[in-house]
């Protein structure tokens, strides 16, 4: 519907103006009773043509042909134009979403793109957090959401396993294990502490291994902890990029090196530093210390290059909200090496807080420290926290009441989506038993007298859908879909206990039949893209 309405707006602004507008703002509107769909460009041709922003409105809309797709088109507030479409082109719409399914639902906007979109990318020293839990719903969220919309995406881990954390990880390992040979060692006052540590520790003492390797099985086997409960999560990826192999292959040097000869690298007190303040950054970054160590940002600065080499139209970091602070130089780096900074988006996760009943859950006997992702979802299931770290924006604080995610009733938000798409199959199980199938396998053909005001609300929050996936993809927020299913399976449930959707009257079920099909739809491609 909203591709119909750009282009019939588009024709009534080359007769307005002879205006050829490709970018116009088209939205639901927030209240029932302002129409399908709404456009603000009014008040944005106000500032032009020194006019009225509803006298322009108004102009515009005398140059639409008010054909059988509206039923009403009016001037609201400060200069919106407001559109309800007619029922029959609601019942037309619906029909077209019940043939085409995927293709009516999703606009192909990235037209084959490259996208790479990397995330969690914890380091190997501990079990995952709820932190990194969140940051992987969102990126295997947005990477199937960018995926329906046309856009080739690589989702990608970056593996820190060359770095002081993997040292530290290696010397409190190292302590535990020598503590159960009974030699005296002294614990490192900043390393990693919880049952995991000693887990390991014990673990190598069995090997039977070299000390000289116990940082190696140590980070590995903390990456394959981690890669077990990704894949136990339902995430996958198509690359994991291992820091390590930067320095072997000589790419971090060579990075360097490069800026170097784009005058971006300079020389003061010993160390080796990036001019970055003169790319947007606060201040110049040391990429070599004076003992000739690389720095963390050394690494990263090849890591973007190297991302940079593969191709990618665009490139999505999704980052803990702690790493707030590395955006513009990342940015900087992007630049540095000859493109936009736009290339490149960064999504900042905060964190995610437990409770239960009300009271804060805060420790982990595992980490010592941090309730990890595992043990949430061995409390609560895959499903039930992966929609959880979807119903708010990335960026926004997030509290997850396990008695409540633990419920089967609307308190528990995955439950109440889930149960409509249930409860519809359970209608087509009943057609089916009733042998209603040879009368109603076909569900066009529609009367529009054959639906009430109930079935037309939930027609029209239906067809919005492809509208939502467009704007949920251009935003990189997939939130916004479990919002919107949300509200759609609210709808479902209260039309679904005020009439009976199998009648007497074959029309008649046939056209709740197509309501309910079309319902079933769009939960159903929502939910495959929130991997629930």
């Amino acid at each position: 519907m909203e591709k119909i309405l750009r282009e019939i707006l588009k024709k009534a602004l080359i007769d307005f103006q002879k205006l050829d507008v490709n970018n116009i703002d088209i939205e639901i509107p927030s209240e029932g009773g302002f129409g399908d769909f709404a456009t603000p460009i009014p008040m944005r041709l106000a500032r032009v043509f020194k006019k009225n922003p509803r006298t322009i409105a108004n102009e515009i809309i005398q140059r639409i042909d008010n054909t059988d797709i509206f039923e009403r088109i009016e001037v609201a507030g400060p200069g919106y134009i407001n559109f309800t479409f007619s029922k029959k082109f609601l019942i037309n719409e619906l029909q077209r979403l019940l043939s085409e399914e995927k293709k009516y639902l999703f606009e192909d906007i990235g037209r084959g793109r490259k996208i790479q979109i990397e995330f969690v990318s914890a380091n190997p020293t501990g079990p995952l957090h709820l932190g990194h839990g969140r940051g992987a719903a969102v990126g295997a969220a947005l990477a199937n959401l960018l995926s329906a919309v046309g856009y080739k995406v690589d989702k990608e881990y970056y593996i820190n396993d060359a770095g002081r954390q993997v040292q530290l990880l290696g010397l409190s390992v190292r302590a535990r294990y020598r503590e159960l040979l009974g030699i005296d060692s002294e614990f490192p006052p900043d390393g990693y502490r919880g049952e995991y540590i000693n887990d390991l520790a014990e673990e190598f003492l069995k090997s039977g291994d070299s000390e000289n390797n116990i940082t190696d099985f140590a980070y590995k086997r903390i990456l394959s902890e981690i890669k077990q409960d990704l894949a136990d999560f339902g995430i996958t990826y198509d690359t994991w990029q291992s820091e390590r192999q930067l320095f072997e292959s000589n790419q971090v040097t060579k990075a360097i090196e490069e800026l170097r000869d784009r005058q971006y690298i300079y020389e003061k007190d010993g160390a080796i530093w990036f001019n970055s303040s003169v790319l947007g950054d606060d201040k110049d970054r040391v990429v070599i210390k004076r003992d000739g160590e690389f720095t963390y940002f050394a690494t990263d600065i090849a890591y973007h290059r190297n991302k940079i080499e593969r191709g990618y139209d665009e490139i999505i970091n999704i980052w803990g909200a702690d790493h707030h602070g590395y955006i513009q130089r990342i940015k900087a780096v992007i630049k540095a090496f000859g493109y936009p900074s736009e290339k490149l988006k960064v999504l900042l996760v905060q964190m995610v807080t437990l409770s239960q009943g009300g009271t804060p859950i805060q420790m982990s006997k595992r980490t010592g420290q941090f309730i990890t992702l595992r043990e949430l979802i061995n409390e609560i299931g895959s499903d039930t926290t992966k929609f959880i770290f979807l119903t708010r924006r990335h960026d926004s604080h997030l509290d997850i009441d396990i008695e409540n995610a633990k419920k089967e009733s609307r308190e528990n938000p995955v439950y109440y989506v889930q149960y409509a798409h249930a409860r519809i199959n359970s209608i087509f199980n009943k057609v089916f038993e009733k042998n209603y199938l040879s009368e109603l396998e076909d569900l066009s053909d529609l009367e529009v007298t054959l639906f009430s005001e109930d079935e037309f609300n939930l027609i029209r929050k239906v067809l919005i859908s492809p509208l939502v996936f467009k704007n949920a993809a251009i935003a990189c927020e997939p939130h916004r879909i479990t919002f919107y299913i949300q509200e759609l399976a609210s709808l479902f449930h209260t039309y679904y206990q005020k009439y009976r959707v199998i009648t007497d009257d074959p029309k008649l079920t046939k056209a709740r039949l197509a309501v309910c099909e079309s319902i079933r739809i769009v939960l159903k491609y929502a939910l495959e893209i929130l991997g629930v």
